[in-house]
C-alpha cells in the first residue's frame, strides 16, 4: 500500500485553517512545519509555561509549509481546491506531490535510537540494541510517553553531574522525574534510596516500569501525593519557570549540607535562576551543553 504526500507554502495565518480544511476534504493527516527549517532564516518557536512564543508572537511561521497525506487514489487536486475555496483564497496554492511507500515504521523508528554513551562507565541502551560495553553501567530505557531518554542535553547534563557527585549510599529525589532516568541512574551509580515525583500520571507509570526493567527499587509518586522528608541529593530537570515557582518546595527537600542540581535551563536564564534560589541555596553553573546549563549547589548547614 502507498500514499501520496501533498505539500505547499502558505503564511502563518492560513496554515492551520488549511490543514483543517484539507482534513475535511479527505486528507488522512495534515501538519505544518517551518519552510525555512535548517536555514539561516529558520524561526525557532519554543517556550514554557508563563512564556509567550517568540518571533513576533505569531502562532506559526511566516513561511509555513503544509504537508498532507492522502490515499493513493484520492482526488488530491480537488481536495486542495475545496480547501482553498473554503477559506476564500483567490487561487489554489502551487503544490508538489510525492509518493510515500509503505514501510515497517516500528523498525524504522527503532533504527533512529542508538545506544548513548554518557561517560566511560555509563550508557543508555534501548532494549532492542546490544550493549556496546557489557561491563559498563547500562541503563535499559526505551523512548516512550515520558521525557528523558538521555538524548536531550539537559538529561545528559544531569546524568554527568550525578556521576561526578554521587559517592554511594545517598538518598535522592528526582523532582519532575519523567521517565525516571535520573533516579534509576542514581541507584545504579550507588545511591541507597531513590524516589521521584511528577505531575503527569503517565510519567509516573513509565518511571515505575523503567525502574523494574532495570532491577531498581524506587518510589515514584504523582505530585498530588504529599511528599515528605529531606534528601542528600535533589535533582530537577524541568524548565526555568516551573523551577522558579517550585523553588521553595524543591529547596525544602534538600537537607542541610545536601546537594541540589537544576536543569532544563537555557544559558540566558541561568543568572535569573541563580538569583531566585539564592535565599535558599547558592547555585553556580556546573556545566553547559548546546545552550543549556546545569546549576548546582549545596544547601548551607545554618
Amino acid at each position: 500500500m502507498a500514499w501520496v504526500s501533498l505539500s505547499f507554502l502558505t503564511d502563518a495565518a492560513h496554515a492551520d485553517p488549511l490543514c483543517d480544511a484539507l482534513l475535511e476534504a479527505g486528507a488522512l493527516s495534515a501538519s505544518v512545519e517551518d519552510a525555512d527549517a535548517n536555514t539561516p532564516d529558520e524561526q525557532p518557536r519554543f517556550g514554557e509555561p508563563g512564556m509567550e512564543n517568540v518571533a513576533e508572537g505569531l502562532a506559526g511561521w511566516a513561511r509555513s509549509r503544509v504537508v498532507a497525506l492522502f490515499a493513493e487514489d484520492a482526488p488530491i487536486r480537488q481536495a486542495l481546491e475545496e480547501a482553498a475555496a473554503a477559506l476564500g483564497l483567490p487561487q489554489t496554492p502551487d503544490f508538489a506531490l510525492a509518493r510515500v511507500e509503505e514501510e515497517n515504521w516500528v523498525q524504522k523508528t527503532q533504527a533512529q535510537f542508538e545506544p548513548i554513551q554518557i561517560s566511560s562507565r555509563l550508557w543508555i541502551v534501548p532494549s532492542w540494541r546490544e550493549a556496546p560495553d557489557p561491563g559498563a553501567i547500562n541503563l535499559a530505557l526505551d523512548p516512550g510517553m515520558a521525557f528523558g531518554t538521555g538524548s536531550h542535553p539537559t538529561t545528559r547534563l544531569c546524568l554527568e553531574w550525578l556521576e561526578r557527585t554521587l559517592q554511594g549510599g545517598e538518598c535522592l529525589l528526582d523532582y519532575g522525574c519523567g521517565s525516571g532516568i535520573l533516579a534509576i541512574a542514581a541507584a545504579r551509580l550507588g545511591a541507597a534510596r531513590v524516589a521521584g515525583v511528577d505531575i503527569d500520571p503517565q510519567a509516573v507509570a513509565a518511571a515505575r516500569a523503567n525502574a523494574e526493567k532495570n532491577g531498581v527499587t524506587a518510589r515514584f509518586e504523582a505530585s498530588d501525593t504529599p511528599l515528605q522528608g529531606q534528601y542528600d541529593v535533589v535533582v530537577a530537570n524541568i524548565l526555568a519557570n516551573p523551577l522558579r515557582v517550585l523553588a521553595p518546595a524543591i529547596s525544602a527537600h534538600v537537607r542541610p549540607g545536601g546537594h541540589l542540581a537544576l536543569s532544563g535551563i537555557l544559558e540566558t536564564q541561568a543568572d535569573d535562576l541563580i538569583a531566585f534560589y539564592a535565599p535558599w541555596i547558592p547555585l553556580v553553573v556546573a556545566a553547559e551543553r548546546e545552550g543549556w546549563v546545569c546549576l548546582a549547589g549545596v544547601r548551607p548547614c545554618s
